[in-house]
């Protein structure tokens, strides 16, 4: 079966709530590594992007095997900052990209 599926795991560090979430250590790894390396291991999508508008955040997902997608920092919500990572990673980014690296706007 081919997986057609796209995940994008939105991660913004500045929340007021608590900031630097996506960093938080949980059970030895980064909040948002965990949560892009369980997309990953469902095995339904073709790729898993993260969406963020911080280098920490997308060095850390590199570091990890992942593919980081930079978005703008004044992105209402994570709905909006999905969306802008599809528009920017399907126009940026080249098809077959190796894992690791991150699409710019």
């Amino acid at each position: 079966m081919s997986k057609s599926l796209l995940a994008i795991v939105p991660a913004r560090f500045g929340s007021t709530r608590f900031p630097g979430k996506p960093l938080a250590d949980v059970h030895g790894l980064p909040m948002v590594v965990r949560v892009m390396q369980r997309a990953q291991a469902a095995d339904v999508f073709h790729e898993v992007l993260v969406a963020t508008d911080d280098d920490r955040i997308a060095e850390v997902v590199a570091r990890h095997g992942g593919q980081a997608v930079m978005t703008a920092p004044d992105c209402p919500n994570g709905t909006f900052r999905c969306f802008e990572a599809l528009e920017l990673g399907t126009r940026h980014r080249p098809r077959g990209r190796g894992r690791g690296e991150r699409a710019r706007g």
